[in-house]
């Protein structure tokens, strides 16, 4: 009597890091800005939990989502994984529209109403 034999199966090769997909780096920063109170940015990167919470407190009466977008900036934003977000070459365009967004409109509101 013979040993029996054994047959290989293949296997499909599991992700490599070069074949993940990572997170938007501007599709973040947007959903940040534009729907960040309601925790969307959250929800986009597979955070659920905090997300939800985000939404419940809305953007933690607003701090929360000046933090995220301040961490969105500088990098230092994660998807649910760990991973980063996809970098653009620059973060100085970013930067000076959310600026423009969160400074401008109230300077010119300010400008505009002077007697």
């Amino acid at each position: 009597m013979g040993a029996p034999s054994v047959v290989a199966t293949p296997v499909a090769p599991g992700p490599t890091a070069s074949s993940v997909k990572l997170k938007s780096f501007y599709a973040t920063w947007l959903l940040s800005i534009l729907l960040g109170t309601l925790g969307a940015d959250r929800f986009y990167l597979g955070k659920i939990g905090t997300g939800a919470l985000k939404l419940v407190t809305l953007g933690g009466f607003g701090v929360w989502t000046l933090i995220d977008i301040a961490l969105v900036l500088s990098g230092m934003t994660r998807d649910r994984a760990g991973r980063e977000l996809s970098r653009p070459a620059s973060l100085m365009g970013p930067w000076i529209i959310t600026l423009a967004i969160y400074f401008g409109g109230p300077l010119v509101a300010i400008l505009v109403n002077q007697p």
